[in-house]
This record gives C-alpha cells, sequence and structure tokens, in this order.
C-alpha cells in the first residue's frame, strides 16, 4: 500500500509531460509567426521591388 500512496504522490512524469506540451505549443506559435513575417515581408519586398523597377524605367 505504501508503494501505491507513493506512485500516486509522484509527480516528476507529470511535470515533464506539462513542460513537453508547453514547449511543443510555443514551437507551434513560433513556426505560425514566423510564416506570417515570412509572406509579409515577401510582399512588402515585392512591392518595394516594382516600385524601384518602376521608377528606374522612367
Amino acid at each position: 500500500m505504501k508503494k501505491f500512496t507513493k506512485f500516486l504522490r509522484e509527480n516528476k512524469g507529470v511535470t515533464a509531460i506539462e513542460y513537453g506540451l508547453i514547449a511543443g505549443l510555443i514551437a507551434v506559435v513560433i513556426v505560425a509567426a514566423t510564416g506570417r513575417v515570412g509572406t509579409a515581408l515577401n510582399t512588402t519586398f515585392g512591392t518595394i521591388a516594382s516600385a524601384v523597377a518602376g521608377a528606374s524605367g522612367s
């Protein structure tokens, strides 16, 4: 019975799982944010390139 109650009180494994889930969630957020920033930068640089090409063609 003592071993069973000790097992129920043990929370190191639960803590490790929680940290793993948090790290996974943070990674997903970083990947999503990086994708959005990359798309926005691509659009911005495309606009600038078009403006420069239009200005140099005049």
